[in-house]
């Protein structure tokens, strides 16, 4: 049988163990990306032996990441990318450094010599790009403050790869002092040599050839003009030792300003899928059980350290830069893993000489089960961040900025009787819009991001900064005091957290909040809100009102 029907009677059999087991996992209602990660485990060379071509298999699964992260990109835009502020420059560098610095340190301690203990240090200051991203779009929190924040870390941790490998070579003796400078000097130099290029094109030619007639014609040819952008940008950071997927993100932030992002990203959304699927399954191929099975301890205490103190670091990273409490353990809690990077630096310093085959079998097995970890920390992280915010009152202010900025007015007192409007994004903004006429000077506005407050300070309407999902915050608005809450936040964990602290602040205030989808309409209402407006039913009305409009005249 010619190689190529083997790798694909090898990524059948991975495809079909993956659809066994995630189903499997949704049934008994955990995430799915578990049970990917278990059926590599089971169909590997290392359990039932079903699949040998891993290499290739794997190759295939990383173009999933490449065009999950492209994906992620046409959702940014540089402007929203901007808007992330300093957690990804100075917050990303000091959680790669002071986690670096931690592992090596705790290694250390527990009896490695200094050589591999920094490596293994560099490892664990990596987290899963594919996964974290992954969990946060399919639960809607990719947009949310620590999605935000977890996703600027996870974007300069993916910088920082390349020096990373190039340290790790220098461990090995491979280069010199001078070499390994020499060789991340010209790897900075290649890649603003590339991001030159890719901004050349992307804002000269790209622009031209997605306004050309024949593709607004045939909606096949933006997508594949994307595609073919998508991996020329992954090959060309790939070529000059930057990750493909960052590329790929760069190619879609590029791309993320044209009318066409929307078309491309739906319809790049199945392929996406097939292969982030395979790329968690080809990740279980890695892990050996019966190595794990054998060396049970040093497994189970570098997990267990990894996901307390991981967390905790940058926790601590988070507030220090000026955000909530809740906020920062959320984002902390998403990146408490060890990400598939790590593979890169293990595969590296195994062939440096700098780590043994056991020191890299238990690199590999950490990682994978830290991976199935993930979903669940996660999952827990939008309710672990109100906790914070509820509990945070008992124990004092604490230190950090954040802590003395929690409900600052930017301008303006908030009247009595007056309509509060928590969330200024667009859709807050279209209800202060409408309200404005009517309510006479009687509005307010809440948001967690300063930038928001142009817009309102133009209206001449009170602004907060700050997170409603404190206690003090609402406190400080008076709500005994005014007439209407609405609530446009998109987050809806956020909006139920919000529910319950109004209804134990102001039982008797009228509470009008939105739903992002239809499954989330009845659950609001139990928590106490008295008006739910269902964006997914309102799209329909407003479409059948159009519709109607345009018959009867």
């Amino acid at each position: 049988m010619p190689d190529a029907w083997l790798w694909l009677l090898d990524i059948l059999i991975l495809l079909g163990a993956a659809l066994a087991l995630g189903t499997l996992a949704e049934v008994l209602r955990q995430n799915s990306i578990v049970g990917y990660l278990l059926a590599g485990m089971l169909v590997g060379p290392n359990a039932l032996g079903l699949v040998a071509s891993h290499d290739e298999v794997h190759f295939i699964a990383e173009l999933g990441v490449t065009l999950l992260l492209f994906s992620i990109g046409l959702e940014f835009s540089f402007k929203r990318l901007l808007k992330l502020g300093p957690i990804t420059y100075v917050g990303g560098t000091a959680q790669v450094v002071l986690t670096t610095l931690a592992g090596w340190g705790l290694a250390s301690a527990l009896g490695l010599a200094w050589r591999p203990a920094l490596v293994i240090g560099m490892m664990v200051a990596l987290s899963s790009t594919a996964s974290v991203v992954r969990l946060l779009v399919d639960t809607t929190r990719i947009d949310s403050p620590y999605g935000r924040n977890a996703l600027g870390i996870l974007l300069l941790q993916d910088i920082a790869v390349v020096p990373l490998v190039i340290l790790t070579l220098a461990l090995g003796g491979e280069n010199t002092p001078a070499q390994s400078l020499f060789l991340l000097g010209r790897t900075v130099v290649l890649s603003a040599l590339t991001f030159g290029v890719f901004l050349l094109l992307f804002n000269l030619l790209v622009p031209k050839l997605l306004h050309l007639s024949s593709l607004a014609r045939n909606r096949d040819l933006p997508v594949l003009l994307a595609v073919v952008m998508a991996l020329g940008a992954a090959w060309a950071a790939h070529s000059v030792g930057l990750s493909p997927s960052f590329g790929a993100f760069l190619a879609g932030l590029l791309l993320a300003e044209s009318p066409f992002a929307a078309q491309i990203r739906s319809d790049v959304a199945p392929l996406r899928t097939l292969l982030v699927t395979l790329f968690f399954a080809a990740v279980g191929m890695l892990v050996n059980p019966s190595w794990i099975a054998v060396n049970p301890a040093p497994v189970a205490l570098t997990v267990v350290l990894i996901v307390i103190l991981k967390p905790a670091l940058i926790h601590v990273i988070t507030r220090l830069l000026g955000f909530g409490t809740g906020t920062s353990l959320a984002t902390g809690l998403c990146l408490g893993q060890v990400g598939e990077f790590s593979f890169v630096l293990a595969t590296t310093a195994l062939g440096a000489g700098v780590i043994d085959n056991d020191l890299f079998r238990l690199v590999v097995s950490v990682t994978v089960i830290s991976l199935l970890v993930t979903p669940y920390l996660v999952r827990i992280a939008p309710r672990a961040s109100g906790w914070a915010e509820n509990l945070r009152p008992l124990f004092g202010s604490g230190a950090g900025p954040a802590a003395t900025d929690s409900s600052r007015v930017e301008f303006g007192q908030i009247p009595d009787r007056a309509v509060i409007i928590i969330g200024f994004g667009p859709a807050g903004q279209q209800a202060a819009e409408r309200l404005l006429p009517v309510m006479r000077g009687r509005l307010a506005v809440v948001d967690y991001n300063p930038d928001n407050s142009d817009w309102a300070h133009s209206l001449g309407i009170p602004f907060v900064i700050g997170d409603a999902r404190r206690r003090e915050l609402l406190e400080h608005l008076h709500l005994e005091r005014a007439e209407a809450l609405i609530v446009t936040v998109p987050d809806q964990d956020a909006v139920r957290q919000i529910i319950h602290l109004v209804k134990s602040t102001a039982p008797e205030l009228r509470l009008l909040v939105r739903a992002r989808y239809h499954i989330f309409k009845w659950e609001l209402v139990v928590a106490g809100a008295e008006v739910v407006v269902d964006e997914e039913a309102q799209v329909g009305i407003r479409l059948a009102e159009e519709f109607l409009e345009g018959a009867c005249t």
